[in-house]
Order: C-alpha cells, then sequence, then structure tokens
C-alpha cells in the first residue's frame, strides 16, 4: 500500500530531527550487538555466579551445549488484577524453552503500582515516576549481561511503557512483550460511572458505590476500558512487539496459553536471526522512526489515553528518536477515529476484541495508506504480510468499528493546544461536539482537596473553568486527576459549560468534558498558570486549537506567582520523600517527563 504523504511527512521530520541521536544510539547499539556471546567473554567465576542455582540437568547443557539464554523480567504482583496472571507464566516459559533447548532465567522482578487504587490518595505523586523506576529495574536486570533475548511481562499504565525504555536501552537483544488479557466484562462502565456521579451527588452512600465498583472490578485481568493499561497494548500491537492480536486474549482461555508459548518460539526464532538480520531482530533496530509513527497513529485512530503523548515521547527518546507533540496535532488531523472504546463508546475491550481488535483497526488503516506495512514484527512476518490476512471490518461491528471511509470522526481523537496559558493536550474522542469551545470564568485551586470542599459547598454550580495547577512533574510527581471526572460530569450533566485546565494529567479513561491537561509550561517552573485568578476569563477551543487567559498581557506580568503548596517537607510522607531527586531533574510532560 502507498504511504499517506501526510503520514511520510511526519515520519520523515521526525528522522530528519533524530538523525544525530537516532545514530548515535545505533552505533551503540551495533557495538553491542557485534560482541562474542556472554559464555565465550565472562570470566569463570561470572558465569558460575549466573548459572549456580539453575536445576543440575538445565546447568549441564548450558555448559554442553551453550544454548542461548532467555530473560524473563516480569511485573508481577497479585494485587494488580492485569498482572495477577503472571504468576504462572514463569513456569510456562521455561517448559516451552527447554522444549526448544533454550535456557531461560528471572532475570528481576520491576515494581508495578495500580493507579486505580491510588486515585487521589498521595501514592499517586510516585505513578508517574514510577515509570522510570521500572526502567531502571529492567535494566538492572538485563545488566547481567548473560542474555541472548527478553520476555517483558506487563501490561499495565507506567508499566509497559517502563519495560519498554529499559529494553530499548538494551536495544541489541531480541525482545519480545508478552500480556496477559482483560477480565471478563462485569458491570458496564457507563452503569459505574453513573453511579459515581450518584454518589458524587449524595444520592447513594458508600456501600452502594462499593458493591457497584466491586462488580466492575472482579476478577483477574485488565480492568476493561480503554484507558492506559489497554492503550498500552493497542500501540504494543501496532508496534509488531506481541504475538500479533494476543493483547485482549482472556487471562485463562487456551488461546493465552497458546500465545504465551507463541511468544518464546519468536524469541528462539529472534535469536537465530540476529547475526544476520539484526534489523529484523533486535529491539533497537526494529524500533525505528516508522514503528514510533505506526504506534502514535493507532493512538490516535482508536482515541487512546492522552497518558501516551508523555510515555511514547520518553519511548521514542529512549531509542534515539525526537518525538514532540506537534508531531502528534499533524498526525490527528489526517487520522481518522475508527473505534469507539469506552469512555469514547459504549463497548468495552471484549467488545471490541470480538469485533475484530487492534489488528483489524490496523488493517483498515493499512489499507488505507494510514499505516507503515514495510516494518518487522516479531513474528518474522512484516506488518503488511500479518495484516494482509484480517478480514475487513463487518457492518454489524460498525458501532464499535468502522473503515476509514465511513469513520466515528475525520480526525484523530487527540488535539494539541496552545496559547499564553501554554501547550496542552485535550482528548476529543468523548465530550460533546457543542462543547468544543468553553470561555467562562476561571475557578482556581492548587490541590485535589480544596476543589471537593468547593464543589460540596456549592461553589462550582455555574459556567465555570476549573483551573488545579501545581499538579505537574516538577510540582509533585504529576499525578492523575481522575477523581475531579464525576463531579465536572455532574456538573455538565446540570447544563453548566464546564472545563478543566491543569498542569496534572488525566487518566485514559476521561473525556466525558473538555479537559485541557499537562500544561507546559507547568505552575511550578514559572508557567502562567501560576498567576491565574479566579473570575479571570479562560477561552478553551478545541476547533482552532487555542488555550487562552483572557486578561491583558500587562496584568497578568505584574501579578504575584502563587507558591506552590508542595514545597513543605511534611507533604513528601508516605514514601514521596525518596522521590525529590526525581522532582527536581524531572523534564517537562512535553519532552516526556524524564527523570534520565
Amino acid at each position: 500500500m502507498k504511504t499517506d504523504p501526510l503520514i511520510a511527512r511526519v515520519t520523515d521530520r521526525i528522522r530528519a530531527r533524530s538523525h544525530i541521536t537516532r545514530d548515535r544510539y545505533l552505533a551503540r547499539t551495533r557495538i553491542a550487538l557485534n560482541r562474542p556471546r556472554s559464555a565465550d567473554r565472562m570470566a569463570c567465576a561470572n558465569l558460575a555466579h549466573a548459572w549456580a542455582a539453575m536445576p543440575s540437568s538445565d546447568k549441564f547443557r548450558i555448559l554442553a551445549e551453550k544454548p542461548p539464554n532467555l530473560a524473563i523480567i516480569s511485573a508481577y504482583n497479585d494485587m494488580l488484577s492485569a498482572h495477577q496472571p503472571y504468576g504462572d507464566y514463569p513456569a510456562l516459559i521455561k517448559a516451552r524453552a527447554r522444549d526448544l533447548g533454550l535456557g531461560c532465567q528471572v532475570a528481576s522482578g520491576v515494581p508495578a503500582m495500580c493507579d486505580g487504587i491510588t486515585q487521589g490518595m498521595p501514592g499517586m505523586e510516585l505513578s508517574l515516576f514510577s515509570r522510570d523506576v521500572i526502567a531502571q529495574a529492567t535494566a538492572i536486570g538485563l545488566s547481567h549481561d548473560v542474555f541472548d533475548g527478553a520476555l517483558c511481562l506487563g501490561v499495565c499504565d507506567k508499566i509497559v511503557p517502563g519495560l519498554l525504555i529499559g529494553a530499548l536501552h538494551f536495544g541489541h537483544l531480541p525482545t519480545v512483550f508478552v500480556p496477559a488479557g482483560p477480565m471478563g466484562s462485569g458491570l458496564p462502565n457507563k452503569e459505574k460511572a453513573e453511579v459515581r456521579k450518584r454518589h458524587a451527588k449524595g444520592e447513594i452512600g458508600r456501600d452502594a458505590l462499593l458493591q457497584a465498583e466491586m462488580a466492575a472490578y472482579h476478577s483477574p485481568g485488565t480492568c476493561t476500558f480503554y484507558g492506559t493499561a489497554n492503550s498500552n497494548q493497542m500501540l504494543l500491537e501496532a508496534m509488531g512487539l506481541h504475538v500479533p492480536g494476543s493483547a485482549f486474549l482472556a487471562p485463562d482461555s487456551l488461546d493465552r496459553k497458546v500465545a504465551t508459548s507463541r511468544a518464546v518460539d519468536s524469541l528462539a526464532n529472534l535469536i537465530r536471526l540476529r547475526q544476520s538480520q539484526p534489523e529484523r531482530s533486535c529491539i533497537g533496530l526494529m524500533v525505528d522512526e516508522r514503528v514510533i509513527v505506526n504506534a502514535m497513529i493507532a493512538l490516535l485512530a482508536t482515541g487512546g489515553s492522552t497518558n501516551h503523548l508523555i510515555h511514547w515521547v520518553a519511548v521514542a527518546r529512549a531509542a534515539g528518536i525526537l518525538v514532540d507533540w506537534d508531531d502528534f496535532g499533524i498526525l490527528s488531523a489526517g487520522v481518522p477515529l475508527l473505534a469507539r472504546v469506552y469512555p469514547n463508546g459504549h463497548a468495552d475491550v471484549n467488545d471490541f476484541q470480538k469485533a475484530g481488535g487492534p489488528l483489524l483497526v490496523l488493517r483498515e488503516l493499512w489499507k488505507a495508506g494510514l499505516l507503515h506495512g514495510d516494518v518487522a514484527t516479531i513474528s518474522g512476518a512484516s506488518m503488511a504480510d500479518i495484516l494482509d490476512g484480517v478480514a475487513p471490518v463487518r457492518a454489524e461491528d460498525h458501532e464499535v468499528i468502522r473503515p476509514p471511509m465511513n469513520p466515528f470522526s475525520p480526525r484523530g481523537g487527540l488535539q494539541i493546544l496552545a496559547g499564553n496559558l501554554g501547550r496542552a493536550v485535550i482528548k476529543t474522542s468523548s465530550f460533546p461536539q457543542d462543547r468544543q469551545l468553553i470561555e467562562a470564568p476561571a475557578m482556581v485551586f492548587s490541590t485535589q482537596e480544596g476543589f471537593e470542599q468547593a464543589f460540596r459547598a456549592g461553589r462550582l454550580d455555574r459556567d465555570v473553568v476549573v483551573v488545579v495547577r501545581f499538579q505537574g512533574p516538577k510540582a509533585n510527581g504529576m499525578p492523575e486527576l481522575h477523581k475531579l471526572s464525576s463531579v465536572l460530569s455532574v456538573l455538565q450533566d446540570k447544563g453548566h459549560r464546564v472545563a478543566l485546565v491543569t498542569d496534572g494529567r488525566m487518566s485514559g479513561a476521561s473525556g466525558a468534558f473538555p479537559a485541557a491537561i499537562h500544561v507546559c509550561p507547568e505552575a511550578a517552573e514559572g508557567g502562567l498558570l501560576a498567576r491565574v485568578q479566579d473570575g479571570d476569563l479562560i477561552r478553551l477551543d478545541a476547533v482552532t486549537g487555542r488555550l487562552e487567559l483572557l486578561v491583558s498581557e500587562h496584568d497578568a506580568a505584574h501579578r504575584k506567582a502563587a507558591e506552590n503548596p508542595h514545597d513543605a517537607d511534611a507533604s513528601y510522607g508516605q514514601g514521596r520523600g525518596l522521590f525529590g531527586m526525581f522532582r527536581s531533574t524531572v523534564s517537562t510532560a512535553e519532552s516526556g517527563a524524564c527523570a534520565w
């Protein structure tokens, strides 16, 4: 298929911008790739330590045959429903590796926190930084340097980007990502949202709310809405780093077990190709500018999580590729919205999978020239070869997936905003068309608690642009502000014209109201957001892409900036004090919020 000129243009501009950094990355990767294998170059004492705890039969085979050795990097814990299934994976993977005559060891576990548990809690201020901790932990596991390939086990919000960043720092290794799948459909997401709004209005109590939440989140597997975790899986499919079609297979299904075994088979094949065809086998060479653009397109075409405008900038940077928000904005203007999965529609990810899932969306994009098909995948086939065998979308599934000639929207589900308040991201795929432009007086808060108190006191019962500032990476680690969603939805349902402007993040599950998020520069870095006052008019225009404080430049410049309420040491209990280094060194949201 001929690549659409817009897709080619964005890919070329990223390639030109990244020329120096990508060349440096590739040079480092090729040096590592061309070394002798660890069994031949490492000292005997080093190797003895690496193999000491192996079963005797495996140790004998390693010594006699020197087979490739696989690393498992696992984000298993049994608190995250999405990661609980991984408990059994190492045994399954090792058994398959033995069948193939390979060595296999768990190289490291990486931390994995659940944003659903920490929403609105102090722990959420560690969430974004956990991505880089996961990348570091991945690097520590692989730094033992006795592996010929890696399997990365992770699903959720910061875990997949962290694993991918860490793996790309070992770009000479063939690497396969192994998903675990979503939980079965429970209480429909729309009904869950309505229960939350009723609780916010005081119509039902805590017991009824908890009962509804437990009916929604009820078993092992990923949450069934299309938030950051499930967007991760969509993007990995688009990058060719999964066994094709494995993203949303149920955790306890036979298909899932087969896909996990096939992941080991794929890695074994990539290792065989490593020296003769490194561009088709080593993750650092496979993940090039085209693959990053494919991930960006998949995000836009499905109305995925806004978090990925932070995470995939960081992922690209780990491979020496420089991406900015303008790249997303340009692509969004030409990539149609082909899927509606909650919160962008009524279907959950299980319905999405039944309708054809990620591969069908990618197939429709590729057939329209909106996806690079000439890229390698871990299956050994090109992306085009995989997608050529996928059947077209069926008419009966058009409520969930549509072809490009009949999209839900002619443009992607995200928009970049710019103006005197800075640059921001807005998810446009979920809120009504008549809310594309909001102009209203501001009400300013520096904490989520202050916002909630104002709502309970009835002070927000009007047209309002809610400003929640000092929520950026440097201020307090950039927590998600998903708990604000129910309250703002209640106000919107009353007929008020409401919007949110913040330097914090919103969950990938949000989007029922206009929200200008990730505002850069953040308030803690001297952004104009720190000078906004109650009553100031703010215009949020998702049509023209503008975010403006309607106050004269002279008046705004002569105002005293508000102080960061998170500066006091007392506010960094519950582990937050350990992350002061991250807050002081972290880059802006637009540059990936990287602490490295």
